[in-house]
This record gives C-alpha cells, structure tokens and sequence, in this order.
C-alpha cells in the first residue's frame, strides 16, 4: 500500500500516511474489512495529535454483489469532468480486472455516493445491515459505556434491569470483542472491570441468566463426554447424552466438539433406536434426530465458508509483493482454517513441483511464527502449569528467575482474576491459583535474599 506525504490539515506541518484509493473485494477479499475498519486513508498527526480521513476520491466494488460505488469528497471543489478524470483509472482497474464473461451492466453505472458514511451505509445495506440494525448496536455499545462509567454495582445492576431488552446475543458478543481488545493492548485493568460487569450481566438480566443456564449444561453435557470417553465412547452413549441436552446452544456447542462422530453410522443407530423406542420416546428421538441433522448441515457449511475465506486471503498474501507486510496486517485473522489452507496450498505446490511457490509459502510460515510467538512471560506460565510437581516449578523459577519481577506477578495475578470472571475450569483456575501463590511467595523470598 503506497504511503505518500500530505500536511496536516489542523497545523500543516508534514506527515507521511497509507493511501488505497481503490477498494477490490474480487482481487482482495479482505478490502471491505480494512474499508469498514477506516484503516487506510487516515492523517495522524504527531505534532498536534490530530486524526481523520483524508480527502481522496474512493472506489469500491464487489462483484459477487454488483457494487460499483464511487465518491469524490466535495472539500475538493472539482468539477464532474475533473472527478471523472481521476475517477475514471481506479474504474478500469477494476474492469480490466475481471474476465470478459463477468464483465456486466452494472460496470458501466457506478453509484454515485455524496458523503463516505453514505458508501458505508450501502455496502453495509448490501449485506443486510438497515440503518434500524445500526441504530440498535448503537444503542447497546452506549450501554456499555455506561456501564463503565458508573463505579456503583448496586446503581449498575438497577441500568441493567432498566435496559434488559438491550441485553441480547449481540450485546455480549460486542462486550466480549471490548474485552479481547483490552486484553490485547495490555489494559488488565480496564479489561478485569469489564470482565465484572459480564458476570453482573449474566446474573441480572434475563438473557445473561439464560446463557449462563446454557453454559453450564453444555458443561454438564461436556463432563460427561469426558468421562464416558474414559471408558470408550459408544454411540449409543452419545446419543443418550446429545438426547439430555434441552437448550439448542449448549446442542450446538456439545455437537461441535463430537461432530467427527456424528456420521452415518451415528445417524444409522439412532433410526435403529428410534424404531424400537415405543411411541412416547418416538417423538423426542425424532426430534433430535432433526435437530443433530440441522445442526451438523450448518455446522460443515460454515467449516467450508470458513476454509474457502482462508484460501482466498492465503492467495491474496501470496500474491502481494511484499509479503511480510501482508502477513503482518492479516495476522488476526488467521485461524486454524488458515492454517489448514496453508498445509493443503503446500501439498499442491508440492505435487506440481512449484518451487517459487514453495518458498513464498516456506516466508509466510516463517512470518507467522515469529509474529506469533508468545511472550516470554506467558512461555514461563506454560511451563509452570506444564510441570509435574511444586519441586519443579521451583526449578523453572530458579532457571528464570530474572523473569520473576513485581509486574510479572501482577501480570499473573490479572490472569488469574480474568479466568475467574470468565467461569474458566475449575481445573485450571486451581492449577493457576497455585502458580500464583508459589510465584508470590518466590517473589518475596527473592527481595529478601537482595
């Protein structure tokens, strides 16, 4: 992405900045993402600490949709003839860029949009998002914010029943996102607050006492899972403890976890049972067997949609000319499916004998693994729960003790608060707990000794 050098519009002193004029979600299947995030395009001024879009006409198409949007910013004072003339190459650039049997109608009447939040607006209603499903999220992040602002629990808990109509799957789902963020930039504080108001959420509002009752029936269902696994699983066993679960969540939660058991043969003995079962089971069978059927269909469809994402951005990193910059911008989103179309990539390259695109594979493994390695601190915590007995963790101290500092403890001890207010094992919450301790305790005979 090239960057140019632009002057701050607040105090006009030179800043450099990222700049893509033209947004291709057919050759770059993450450029509505990096579009809808305002990533690209942005004056950030050190001098003044001045922040905004800068003032460039945009282009953006998605084939699959038959977008052709456009926008020239009015500040420019440009005539139609001039927006057209600069305009006009990000255009072809996308119609030489597709085949000619997918060149079609709509390539010739782009959309003229008269504000950016307007192109938003219409990818965004593209997709299905109205203005109403805005206003609403809208609502429930300012929510939040109040939730955060208000240090009183008892005056937080009366907002919560006050706007429980607010609290639903995608009021949790935007709390959660808050909460990985904090965690990500390194606010322990911030994100252990709001870890609090989670658990307040999920015990005084209606939705949060009802995804609480389906975690800890998936929870259930999972202990038994792991303790029939002990013996040998059995399908008959799985069907038992698939059939006990009432909640559709905890159904689908628990049919992830089996779902490489949930083949034919699995469907074959549960019609088997059903046919015996007399007519008061017959129904509650049958129902499950719709359900696991439903589930299962939707649950391969997203796997593949999911691959089929992975492959194209595996192609669009392969093909961009600087790929370590590439690899670094996506590093969020790859998963373990990209990691899958990385293996599967390779294999093919293998097979034809494409050494170039061995090597480019070979980098981009290699750029991964070094971004995402761990920090040393959370390498020591590994290794800590790792060993075997309390002797050996002291060992592992001992080998690391310049690690052992006083933000390391605290670091450990933010840990060990944020499993609690997310309802982690109570395995590990012990396992980590007395990590804790021992690391405390190791601290404070470290400062005695200096």
């Amino acid at each position: 992405m090239p960057r140019i050098q632009t002057t701050c519009p607040r105090c006009h002193q030179p800043i450099m900045a990222e700049v893509q004029q033209l947004f291709d979600t057919t050759s770059d299947p993450t450029a509505k993402q990096r579009f809808l995030s305002r990533s690209t395009n942005v004056a950030r001024c050190q001098s003044c600490g001045y922040e905004g879009l800068l003032n460039l006409p945009i282009v953006y198409h998605d084939a699959e949709k038959e977008l052709l949007l456009t926008f020239f910013p009015p500040e420019a004072g440009l005539s139609i003839n001039e927006q057209e003339k600069q305009l006009g190459p990000l255009i072809n650039q996308v119609v030489n860029a597709l085949p000619v049997d997918k060149r079609k109608g709509y390539l010739f009447q782009p959309q003229t949009m008269l504000t950016f939040q307007t192109m938003i607006d219409r990818i965004l209603e593209a997709d299905g998002i109205t203005k109403e499903m805005l206003e609403a999220q809208q609502k429930r992040v300012n929510l939040i914010q109040r939730l955060i602002t208000n240090p009183n629990p008892e005056e937080r808990k009366e907002i919560m029943r006050q706007e429980d109509e607010l609290v639903d799957g995608s009021f949790f789902t935007i709390l959660s996102t808050i909460i990985e963020s904090a965690m990500m930039q390194g606010d322990e504080k911030s994100a252990q607050m709001l870890g609090a108001i989670q658990s307040e959420l999920l015990q005084e509002t209606k939705f949060g006492r009802e995804l609480w009752a389906q975690n800890q029936e998936a929870q259930k269902a999972i202990k038994a899972l792991q303790e029939a696994s002990k013996e040998g699983l059995t399908r008959e066993k799985l069907i038992e403890i698939l059939g006990s679960i009432t909640s559709d969540s905890a159904l689908t939660t628990v049919v992830s976890m089996t779902r490489s058991g949930l083949d034919y043969q699995f469907f074959q003995s549960l019609t088997e049972m059903l046919e015996k079962s007399p007519e008061a089971e017959k129904k509650k069978l049958t129902d499950l067997r719709d359900k696991l059927l439903k589930i299962t269909r939707e649950y391969d469809l997203e796997l593949k949609r999911r691959m089929e994402e992975s492959e194209k951005l595996l192609n669009a990193i392969l093909n961009d000319s600087d790929i370590e910059n590439a690899v670094k911008k996506h590093l969020q989103e790859m998963d373990e499916f990209f990691t899958q179309a990385i293996r599967a990539e390779f294999d093919k390259a293998n097979q034809a004998g494409d050494l170039a695109r061995i090597e480019k594979i070979q980098k981009v493994t290699a750029i991964i693994e070094k971004e995402s390695a761990p920090p040393p601190e959370i390498e020591l915590i590994q290794k800590l729960m790792d060993a075997k007995d309390e002797t050996e963790q002291t060992k592992i101290l001992d080998e690391n003790s310049a690690m052992v500092t006083d933000e390391f403890v605290q670091a450990l001890n933010s840990i060990v608060s944020e499993g609690k207010s997310r309802s982690q094992s109570p395995e590990m919450m012990q396992s980590l707990e007395s990590i804790y301790k021992l690391v405390l305790r190791y601290s404070m005979q470290k400062k005695l000794k200096e």
